[in-house]
């Protein structure tokens, strides 16, 4: 009897550890990027044992890494843009997404400038971090286009370059004035730079109300179809993490050193309170209409570059097996 009972924990134990090894999630990120603080925020609240998912991270050195590993199928899950999941779903793949943060970079400058608005930057050197098809770059434009109805790329000159580099040149006077990602606008800010205006900002003078929801999780339907339990409790993880990291400032105390702040209370604070500004509260996958109306100035001003061929987001970039 001792030896049958036996034999059934053991039979269940090992349904059980299937049961979990089948449920684990492959997460593609960005070694250094700032999704890792919610990862970590999920590990140290132990979100992930309370929610019953088991995530293997896998660090890239880029986004473009992760696109290229998620359409060969050697991760489940990464973070990617709403423009390339709607152009990879114009070319026929199943691709989609869950909105994961509105954070967005912005205009910054010298605290001393005398350029206090959009208008104030003709003649000026602006330092762009990325390239001519870096979408905060085109919302720029668009909103010079409202302004002025003139064209920024003539009445500006732009130097591209990598982020740290903007902000170098920028601390150094050798540009004017830098468009750059949110996380390197907050190190500048905490050195005494000042934002002229944030791309949200960009966005509602263009009309939108709220930020769009530009970078989210991206996976296939087809993992949908396999792993839904696991990716659903995966995002119930994120969404409760999201929560914490903005309500509980103690949340963040773990987070001084992967964020490079344990020694700096000045850039903790600033990277803290920029990054709470992009927080996803919630998700109703049939109010696409912010994002519908982001991708349609982005075709307008940044054309085939930014968005891919098509000038409407294509149905299903956002995945409707989910909402928060």
């Amino acid at each position: 009897m001792i030896a049958r009972i036996l034999a059934a924990g053991l039979v269940l134990a090992g349904m059980a550890m299937t049961s979990w090894a089948q449920d684990k999630l492959v997460l593609g990120l960005q070694e250094s990027g700032t999704v890792q603080w919610e990862i970590e925020a999920i590990r140290q609240l132990g979100l992930d044992t309370e929610h019953g998912v088991d995530l293997e991270i896998r660090p890239l050195a880029d986004s473009r890494a992760g696109q290229i590993a998620l359409q060969a199928g050697a991760v489940d899950v990464i973070l990617s843009d709403f423009t390339w999941v709607s152009a990879q779903r114009a070319a026929g793949s199943v691709f989609t997404m869950v909105p994961h943060s509105l954070a967005v970079g912005g205009l910054i400058v010298p605290a001393d400038s005398a350029i206090e608005t959009v208008t104030d930057l003709e003649g000026k050197v602006i330092g762009v971090a990325g390239g001519p098809v870096d979408k905060s770059w085109v919302v720029l434009q668009a909103y010079y286009v409202a302004l002025t109805g003139g064209s920024l790329s003539e009445a500006a000159e732009a130097r591209f370059g990598a982020p740290p580099l903007i902000n170098e040149l920028l601390g150094a006077g050798g540009i004017e004035a830098g468009l750059n990602f949110w996380h390197w606008n907050a190190r500048a800010k905490a050195e005494g730079m000042r934002e002229v205006i944030s791309v949200a900002g960009m966005f509602q003078g263009l009309g939108l109300s709220e930020p769009p929801p530009l970078l989210g999780w991206t996976f296939s339907e087809d993992l949908a179809a396999e792993k839904g339990e696991a990716l659903t409790r995966f995002l119930d993880a994120s969404f409760a993490a999201k929560a914490a990291l903005l309500a509980d400032d103690e949340v963040w105390d773990g987070l001084a050193a992967i964020m490079g702040a344990a020694d700096d209370p000045a850039l903790f604070a600033q990277l803290r309170d920029d990054y709470r500004l992009g927080i996803v509260t919630g998700y109703d996958p049939d109010d696409t209409r912010l994002a519908e109306l982001a991708f349609a100035l982005l075709a307008e001003f940044g054309g085939p570059d930014v968005v891919g061929a098509q000038t409407e987001l294509a149905p299903g970039t956002f995945w409707g097996g989910y909402s928060k």
